[in-house]
């Protein structure tokens, strides 16, 4: 079972981590909607492709609480971007989202305002020549009454820079807005980044964000660091939007790495509109805002106050992160170390996180205690055993090149004291972003090695050495001639509890693919399973480990996103 707050975790500062195991992200896309009709609004998050985060807004509307309840809302499939509107003019919400590939598909919402439910009734909108619209999935539109005459018009962006508008002229059999194209050049707005004539993947919104009675026009670009604000210098019935675009928030306007996507609504209840921008990164180096990619602005009455650049916090250590855990202080806890491929602040190294157990081995409880000391690579993935029987823990590493590295423990049990022994103690035959791992695979009393790589094949080393003195052997570079695709990660832990080493490999597209030991702890053979099926992010990254001490193997997976999640093994023996 997915757990989102299974125990506690905490930043360096020892401030508690609001969702720790959401698993990090990367390219927020929000929205707020009172999708309950409780009188305020909750907090909708695309951050993966097809699937939509949803956050209750759980407190009042002057102390909101956002709680997370699912990470794929309704089971809805949304492309590449969603927008909730009331297309039907029934007083709820349905919703529109990308149709592969850049059409818009239509979801109406059969429920009512206190308990959606979603339908998909059209697959493609069209206009009311019967032709399908057409949104590039790179541009987020927009849907409103602009001009306030009651009927919805709907905006697109284009890459060119340029917006069309499309005013609903009629109602179908299913009152569903028939679309006519009133222009490919809205207002004439053309949007051209300030460095050159560059304009790309956009997204944009309407609010009246002066309170003058019309809506006012905002816009984030690829190609733009910041969010533009055009002015409607003219009334409700007559929209003129004709201005030079400015930066936003104009007291202090936003820098990020572009594309950024901004969402408005009223979060504190106070009664004017706040703002929140979701970072997608676009031409400023997206490595920059792997973590710093949810911003909160506060309306208040001297302009937007900038609150928080991490509005969800989580577990978040930039993107493609690695889990592991091992007991580095000797306390009989597991504690947790986690690598990313780049550090945001850096952008030289990947960096690997420790985080200490100060709880117990049945009762965990985390906190960020700094990063080890290790930095010039990148795609850092550790596996710890002791490699020379002498009582502590030594670190194989594993990065974006070829090598797997030797760190031996010159310090003690409870302090450890990492020195390279050899920065290319195993090299792989082909491939990069060598990830391995430590297991006996043959019964025989020391460890022996695998290593996933970007080809998706797993390689094979066998030790035929001594639990003192390793000497990793190879045997194969398609060991069980297994082929995820591409970025395998094998993990081992004896799932079917028959006593032998099962498989578990984490891919770059494909999820986990499980292959059930059906040999011996001596002679192990392994056939794929496929009846194992755990949703997880991208770049997934399996550890298996008993948490919280109960006797069973919980699932930690590391991803793109940057952070962790965690499965609960809620199977009592």
């Amino acid at each position: 079972m997915r757990v989102v707050d299974g125990f506690e975790v905490r930043d360096q500062d020892g401030t508690p981590y609001d969702h720790p195991f959401l698993g990090g992200l990367n390219v927020p896309r929000p929205q707020l909607v009172d999708i309950d009709n409780d009188g305020d609004l909750d907090l909708f998050v695309q951050e993966a492709t097809g699937q939509l985060a949803f956050f209750e807004q759980a407190g009042t509307p002057s102390e909101p609480d956002f709680v997370w309840r699912t990470q794929a809302y309704q089971d809805l499939d949304i492309g590449e971007w969603y927008r909730f509107v009331d297309m039907d003019n029934d007083g709820d919400y349905d919703l529109l989202a990308e149709r592969r590939f850049s059409y818009i598909q239509y979801f109406r919402n059969d429920g009512s305002p206190e308990d959606a439910s979603f339908t998909l009734v059209a697959d493609t909108l069209k206009d009311v020549n019967g032709t399908p619209i057409f949104s590039d999935r790179q541009n987020i539109p927009q849907v409103t009454d602009i001009d306030c005459d009651g009927r919805l018009d709907l905006f697109i962006g284009l890459l060119i820079g340029t917006v069309k508008r499309y005013e609903e002229v009629g109602r179908n059999a299913e009152n569903l807005p028939l679309f006519r194209l009133v222009t490919d050049r809205f207002q004439g707005i053309e949007i051209v980044a300030a460095f050159g004539s560059l304009h790309g993947a956009n997204t944009m919104a309407f609010e009246d964000i002066d309170q003058d009675g019309d809506q006012d026009f905002f816009w984030g670009d690829f190609f733009e660091a910041g969010l533009l604000f055009i002015e409607n210098i003219g009334n409700c019935a007559t929209p003129v939007l004709t201005g030079e675009p400015v930066a936003f928030p104009v007291e202090n306007p936003l820098q990020s790495s572009g594309y950024n996507a901004p969402a408005f609504g009223d979060v504190d209840g106070d009664g004017d509109v706040d703002l929140f921008v979701g970072v997608l990164g676009g031409a400023f180096n997206p490595n920059r805002t792997t973590i710093d990619n949810l911003l909160f602005y506060e309306n208040e009455e001297d302009g937007f106050t900038a609150r928080t650049r991490r509005f969800i916090t989580n577990v978040d250590m930039g993107s493609e992160s690695i889990p592991a855990f091992a007991d580095l202080d000797g306390d009989g806890d597991l504690d947790l170390l986690l690598s990313n491929k780049i550090d945001p602040e850096q952008l030289h190294t990947s960096l690997i996180f420790r985080f200490e157990n100060q709880g117990t081995a049945t009762r965990p409880d985390f906190q960020r205690a700094g990063k080890m000391n290790l930095e010039g690579l990148y795609h850092y993935a550790p596996a710890f055993a002791d490699l020379d029987a002498d009582g502590d823990l030594d670190m194989l590493l594993g990065s974006w090149k070829a090598n797997i590295a030797w760190h031996r423990n010159d310090g003690t049990a409870k302090e450890p004291r990492f020195e390279l022994v050899d920065s290319a103690y195993v090299t792989i035959t082909r491939g990069s972003n060598t990830t391995p791992t430590l297991v006996d695979i043959d019964a025989d009393g020391d460890q022996d090695l695998f290593i996933g790589e970007s080809s998706g094949a797993i390689n094979f080393y066998r030790n035929v050495g001594t639990p003192s003195s390793p000497n990793f052997e190879f045997v194969s570079d398609r060991f069980s001639d297994i082929d995820i695709g591409r970025r395998s990660v094998p993990t081992f832990a004896d799932l079917d509890q028959d006593g032998d080493q099962d498989l578990l490999v984490g891919s770059e597209s494909d999820g986990l693919t499980f292959f059930r030991n059906t040999g011996t702890p001596q002679a192990a053979v392994f056939v794929e399973d496929t009846t194992f099926n755990v949703d997880v992010p991208p770049l997934s990254v399996p550890v298996f480990v008993d948490i919280d001490g109960d006797g069973d193997l919980d699932l930690f997976v590391g991803g793109i996103g940057g952070g962790v999640v965690f499965y609960e093994n809620r199977q009592r023996n």
